[in-house]
């Protein structure tokens, strides 16, 4: 059974999806171009955290952060691989775009790599209706950067 709710980035039973994430984000991405943020970074102010559990284990997780009143940005959505391959990250993004609408936000935004292992998540993306848009909220151009966007 999966089910998705809002926790702490601190909690417990996290450290593999964390540390999964962060290796994904590491592996081939140079060090100047990853824009991840940590769990410690995840529970600020203005971040809502979800995480997916199956029966109770966590198998993934997704955030989105303000920019301002109207628009957010999604962090660290990550599916573990053994997990992969059932609709999650799907169903994951499904949920970001519908809570970040019911807090009022109108506007969603992201930053992802364009190196292959992102190949799915750019695909997914692109399906959901998000479209290739210039650098935001302190971002800048770089060639390691894919910036997308969608209203909602």
């Amino acid at each position: 059974m999966i089910t998705i709710a809002r926790e702490s980035p601190l909690g417990a039973d996290l450290g593999l999806l964390m540390a999964r994430h962060t290796a994904a984000m590491h592996a081939d991405t140079p060090p100047e171009s990853i824009h991840m943020l940590d769990a410690t970074q995840l529970a600020a102010p203005g971040i809502e955290f979800f995480v997916m559990r199956d029966i109770g284990v966590p198998v993934g997780m997704g955030a989105f952060k303000r920019i301002d009143a109207a628009h957010a940005e999604i962090k660290s959505m990550h599916i573990l691989a053994e997990a992969r391959g059932r609709g999650l990250a799907r169903r994951m993004l499904i949920h970001l775009m519908d809570e970040a609408r019911a807090a009022g936000y109108r506007r969603l935004s992201l930053e992802t790599g364009v190196q292959p292992t992102f190949q799915a998540a750019r695909a997914l993306y692109l399906a959901a209706g998000f479209d290739p848009c210039p650098p935001f909220q302190g971002y800048v151009e770089d060639p390691n950067s894919l910036f997308l966007t969608r209203a909602l």
